[in-house]
């Protein structure tokens, strides 16, 4: 049986071509395209700022793209003439005849199957004399059918076919339909058909794919020029150690500014006359820097601006417009070049490079971030980040009864006293300030220190991967709101620093203790024998805790007080049991271990499940870490800013006494409710005790940065062991030894340390 491909002579096939193509297409262009208005949320509403700086900020993004309209209009015209070409192919389709699909002579004469000759030929007499194209009521199509069927059944092979086969050609060749019209393979268009092909996947489609390369490769993933990146290495990889304006004048260079290499920039004939009179206003601008391209007109326009707007300084219409436009893009610059500097100290730690950035670096770096968004000086007082709050307003807080100077204590402050600081605003007014205190953040930051998939996770030995879990719960500010007896919460948290003491009871009281679920608990035996505790120190992991804002210093101190008389009788019980023993000490000491003794049994069993349950969670954080960054938290309050900014942070450890960074700093994007951060890096391979730094830093807000100190006793590795299991590979010889004199100078032990630093 042969095989035949044949065009589409009727337009059936490929009208269903068409019909199946357009509805793949505007099924998901019509879900994801059709214009929304938004819905309003009068309850969002309420929570919103009505200061003059933000009502102006709204204004202008609802304004911002005037095109909005019309382009909402041409998706609406384009979805809608989408539809009905749709409906239009699908009626054509429904209107196709498929009579050679469905072909049956028999029925068309309208006789019975095995009819005579003479019965067919009656029949189609009768039929062709009202079906007759000459006649009145004559139908060309219907006649063609007619004698089509006549001739299948007069001829006695058609007759034979059609009985055995169902086709009155006989057992034809299996057809394969093309669902192309046949006008596109006739001689005559091959021309047409030709030029269009080459116009499109020989000129267009190179061209597009082209254009969109050339433009990418520009750019790194976070949509910064590559060029502007290479500049960030050169300046932070020539001055190591660079101070925060010099931070700004980078930041101003970058070629996201430059009309060269960024056509949305708009240079025009009025900067010539307003730069340079806007740069007189503005002092220790360093405008005659000789740098290249510090001293371009580009970066001095954009240097200039930002000053201006740290200052809060107003400006004219169009350096306004070149305003939100610059400062709309520092947030990613910066970021970018936190990620430089990082890259850079790696490098320098794999010795290919000689200068190391310091740790003020990369700390100013990030210090610049919320500076920008809130449009302030780092010297200046937080409070100025509330809406109506000015200089005049801050003598309020300082006084000789209190020394307001963070948020934090503002809002722990009563309702009557935080009313009565603001005495001079309306209101309306103070709701405001109370609406954008009460949404600030307010991050319970908690640190957890252990050597992960070792024998011992609680012994750090040299050489070991430490892994630093960064707990973070996310409140709003409002729940300092009157508390007045959380003083040791707004300590914490205006200070940003904890510092851990190691040995005594009072690190097992401060040590974090993780909760077991329910169906882990198991009862606890009373008034039998127990183990007598061992004076032997026990090891665990460095836990530093944050106190709750519902507890207050008195409520702790009296939990900890009835905690510690809670294990005095016991241990005296069990003194008492001991002394009264009239047995040898290596009876006690045979009876202490026993398995037979209930006690110690039960004693053993939550321990076995503490450490299953923490196995279990651990394992849970891991697979969550996987997941994709959410790039969703908070909205900030920030009516300098020109656009709209989420909640982000920073985390990393970093060494304090040798100013150098441990890890990479981590990108908190998504702390809505909670965040668990796993940051490691390798201890020091000679045995001592070192203090090391838990950073969190916040890229929105000022004053709200925190630090917590931990040291790390590092023990000697034991001479048998080779490798830590938790490494994989196999053992290979040091390429590059690294020498005792280079380890601690990038490490300082306390011992290492002046007396008066300790």
């Amino acid at each position: 049986m042969g095989q035949k491909f044949q065009y589409d002579e009727s337009g059936g096939t490929f009208f269903y071509f068409l019909l199946s193509f357009l509805a793949l297409i505007l099924i998901p262009v019509t879900i994801f395209y059709w214009p929304r208005k938004q819905k309003r949320d009068p309850e969002a509403e309420k929570k919103l700022c009505h200061c003059t700086p933000c009502t102006i900020k709204r204004e202008h993004l609802k304004n911002a793209e005037p095109w909005r309209g019309a382009r909402n209009f041409l998706t609406i015209l384009v979805i809608i003439c989408g539809w009905l070409i749709l409906i239009f192919l699908a009626y054509k389709v429904s209107q196709f005849d498929y009579e050679l699909a469905n072909f049956d002579p028999y029925e068309i004469l309208g006789i019975s199957p095995g009819s005579s000759q003479a019965e067919v030929k009656k029949a189609y007499r009768k039929l062709s004399l009202i079906l007759h194209p000459d006649k009145d009521t004559g139908n060309e199509k219907e006649f063609m059918k007619l004698s089509k069927a006549y001739q299948a059944l007069t001829d006695e092979e058609s007759r034979r076919n059609w009985e055995k086969y169902g086709n009155p050609d006989g057992p034809g060749a299996m057809s394969f339909g093309i669902a192309l019209p046949s006008w596109i393979v006739e001689k005559e268009n091959s021309v047409w058909v030709l030029g269009l092909y080459a116009l499109v996947f020989m000129v267009a489609l190179p061209i597009v794919v082209g254009t969109w390369w050339y433009r990418s490769i520009k750019f790194t993933g976070d949509q910064v020029l590559l060029d502007t990146t290479q500049m960030y290495y050169y300046f932070f990889h020539k001055t190591p150690h660079m101070a925060l304006k010099r931070v700004i004048m980078i930041l101003a260079a970058s070629l996201e500014f430059d009309r060269k290499h960024n056509s949305e920039i708009e240079e025009r004939q009025s900067d010539n006359d307003e730069v340079p009179h806007l740069v007189k206003k503005l002092p220790n601008l360093s405008e005659k820097n000789k740098e290249r391209p510090l001293c371009y007109p580009y970066s001095i326009k954009a240097r200039a601006i930002l000053h201006a707007h740290l200052s809060r300084i107003p400006l004219c219409l169009n350096l306004e417009k070149d305003r939100r436009y610059i400062i709309g893009k520092c947030p990613y610059l910066i970021q970018e070049q936190v990620s430089c500097v990082n890259q850079l100290i790696l490098l320098a730690y794999a010795r290919r490079i000689k200068n190391l950035p310091t740790l003020e670096t990369i700390e100013n770096c990030m210090k610049l971030c919320p500076m920008v968004v809130q449009a302030l000086w780092e010297f200046k007082s937080p409070l100025l980040q509330l809406p109506y709050i000015n200089d005049d307003n801050l003598k309020y807080f300082i006084s000789k009864k209190r020394q307001i100077k963070s948020l934090q204590q503002y809002a722990q402050l009563k309702g009557e006293d935080r009313r009565a600081l603001l005495r001079n605003l309306s209101d309306e007014e103070y709701e405001n300030v109370t609406k954008v205190l009460g949404r600030m953040p307010y991050v319970d930051f908690q640190i957890t220190v252990e050597v992960m998939d070792d024998e011992n996770p609680t012994e750090v030995t040299a050489g070991a991967i430490v892994t630093v879990t960064v707990s973070l719960v996310r409140k709003d500010m409002a729940s300092l709101f009157g508390d007045e007896t959380a003083q040791e919460v707004a300590e914490i948290v205006e200070n940003g620093v904890t510092e851990h003491k190691e040995g005594g009871e009072g690190d097992n009281e401060a040590s974090a203790i993780v909760k077991r679920p329910a169906w882990l608990k198991q009862k606890r035996g009373g008034g039998r024998k127990t183990k007598k505790p061992s004076n032997k120190p026990v090891t665990k992991p460095v836990a530093i805790t944050k106190t709750k804002v519902e507890d207050s210093p008195s409520v702790s101190t009296e939990r900890k007080t009835k905690s510690k008389e809670e294990r005095k009788p016991r241990v005296a019980d069990e003194d008492s049991e001991d002394s009264g023993d009239e047995s040898d000490a290596d009876t006690n000491e045979n009876n202490d271990k026993s398995s037979g003794d209930e006690s110690t049994t039960q004693k053993s069993n939550p321990e076995d499940d503490d450490q299953e349950w923490e196995k279990f969670r651990k394992i849970h954080e891991r697979e969550k870490s996987l997941e994709g960054k959410s790039k969703s938290s908070h909205p900030v309050h920030c009516p300098y800013f020109p656009h709209d900014k989420q909640e982000y942070w920073w985390t990393y450890i970093c060494d304090r006494k040798s100013r150098t960074l441990l890890t990479a700093p981590y990108h908190v994007t998504g702390l809505v409710q909670n965040e668990t951060v796993h940051l490691k890096f390798t201890a020091p391979i000679w045995p001592g005790v070192y203090s090391f730094t838990v950073c969190l830093r916040s890229d929105s807000y000022i004053g709200f940065d925190q630090q917590k100190d931990f040291k790390l006793d590092v023990k000697e590795a034991p001479a048998e062991i080779t490798k830590h299991p938790q490494w994989e590979f196999e053992d290979s010889e040091e390429e590059n030894p690294v020498d005792k004199a280079d380890q601690e100078s990038e490490y300082t032990t306390d011992e290492d340390l002046p007396d008066d630093e300790e």
